[in-house]
């Protein structure tokens, strides 16, 4: 998983949520993430998931999701296969929302503060992780 924000407090907290599921990478640019996965691509690799801010430095997040998008269809990869991307953003108007969705095909969208239970129920959705063992969820 790769969380892409500039702020250390709700970068943080996403690190804490995510790594009972996995493996956490960080980035706090945009040109950070752009390098950090297209190093993963060019090794036959890629993210399952990344969560991205719409408000970093350098590049912003939508443009972060389309170069994802891209680098993703010159790869040939796209459907079950691509990756994962979960904006997580403070920005709640419609614009940025169906900018989102639209233009950069992201798969969720989620604003500040984020809701563990929210996230964790679109990784369920998406299949990214199962079910709480008895009920219990992180």
């Amino acid at each position: 998983m790769l969380i892409v924000e500039d702020e250390f407090i709700s970068r943080t907290l996403l690190v804490e949520i995510l790594k009972p599921y996995g493996v956490c990478h960080t980035a706090t640019t945009g040109c950070e993430a752009v390098d950090v996965l297209d190093r993963a691509y060019s090794v036959d690799s890629h993210y399952d998931l990344v969560c991205l801010d719409i408000m970093i430095p350098d590049i912003d997040g939508q443009e972060v999701l389309k170069k994802i998008r891209r680098m993703e269809a010159s790869r040939g990869i796209g459907g079950r296969d691509a990756t994962r991307v979960i904006i997580t953003t403070a920005l709640d108007d419609s614009c940025n929302i169906i900018k989102a969705f639209l233009d950069g095909q992201c798969d969720a969208y989620l604003t500040k503060p984020i809701d563990s239970e929210k996230l964790l129920s679109h990784l369920r959705y998406m299949q990214l992780i199962g079910e709480p063992a008895h009920g219990y969820s992180f």
